[in-house]
């Protein structure tokens, strides 16, 4: 897990909402020597002067545009709910800083690509927080499987409900699209995975809208790496992945604790997370630093829109939606 210092030459950074996602991107940047918390805009301004006052944000704007023009910051954290992503967006793609987005960026694959397509031009950088890649535990995986020759065989366990997303709130539209709002996150493993191009999506268990149930498919690459994606929609089932390589077996259950099993072997050996993960919501730190380093002028090792549309069109294959 690459932990260097960011350099310490200020970095100004902004936020748009003030929910609960906001409050934990305002903890990891404000961790990172050089970081500067700008200011902040929300739709309601009450819980958006409650975060500065708590964070000591320098500021708290009415609009993206004031936002931007009183503070110059060089990266924007975008975190809204998802029926809101597409207008903030395309609003705070108007000025020339980094941008961070929440994912997922659109509710559905339509509204994800009218964002794409407004942001194909933007300048400075515009990462997706897919916060699960930032994780120590997968940064773990992936870090010694680059070391390891040979096929990959992923398997991805999903499990959603539908009914309890009603219940804490998500507005209908979301939850009809929940796959695309939640099950990204299982999905993305499998692009990040997976090596090579896509060549096939194949359906072994179609998904039925509306219906308890599976949702099984294979996912092949040009590499030789295969996937399979297993979805439990309103039943009990776990969030884990797993990865066979030659001689080793990779398993991520819960998805924060890496654990490897080698041959003739019938327990797990477990990797302690790295402290980040522990002191901060898993993954935000990293991907903070990460943040900070593009906005910067460096690379980092965030997806950008484009890699994350590649996980948004393979939802949409994997549930039968394209």
């Amino acid at each position: 897990m690459a932990v260097e210092t960011v350099d310490t030459q200020p970095c100004k950074v902004a936020f748009v909402g003030a929910g609960f996602m906001s409050t934990e991107h305002i903890k990891a940047f404000g961790d990172i020597e050089g970081v500067t918390l700008a200011g902040i805009t929300s739709r309601t301004r009450s819980k958006a002067e409650n975060l500065a006052g708590e964070y000591k944000l320098a500021g708290v704007y009415d609009s993206i545009a004031e936002l931007y023009e009183n503070t110059q910051a060089d990266l924007v954290v975008v975190s809204v709910p998802e029926l809101s992503t597409c207008d903030v967006i395309q609003q705070a793609g108007q000025f020339p800083w980094a941008m961070l987005l929440e994912k997922p960026v659109g509710y559905d694959l339509a509204d994800a690509n009218v964002i794409a397509e407004a942001l194909a031009t933007h300048k400075a950088a515009v990462m997706v927080a897919l916060n699960r890649r930032s994780y120590s535990s997968t940064q773990t995986v992936l870090d010694d499987l680059n070391e390891i020759d040979g096929p990959r065989f992923i398997w991805v366990q999903d499990q959603q409900s539908q009914a309890l997303a009603l219940r804490i709130g998500q507005p209908e539209k979301v939850v009809e699209n929940w796959m695309y709002a939640n099950s990204i996150h299982l999905v993305d493993y499998i692009t990040l995975l997976g090596r090579g191009e896509i060549t096939a999506v194949t359906p072994i268990v179609p998904w039925a809208a509306g219906k308890s149930g599976t949702v099984v498919a294979k996912v092949e690459f040009s590499s030789g790496d295969v996937a399979i994606y297993e979805g439990i929609w309103n039943g009990p089932g776990p969030w884990a992945i797993t990865v066979n390589v030659p001689g080793k077996r990779w398993e991520l259950r819960p998805l924060e604790k890496a654990a490897y099993q080698l041959p003739d072997e019938r327990v797990l050996h477990e990797v302690e997370p790295h402290e980040w993960d522990v002191q901060f919501k898993a993954g935000l730190r990293f991907q903070a630093q990460q943040a900070v380093l593009a906005a910067m002028g460096g690379s980092c090792e965030l997806p950008d829109i484009q890699e994350s549309m590649v996980s948004m069109n393979l939802v949409a294959k994997i549930f039968g939606l394209a």
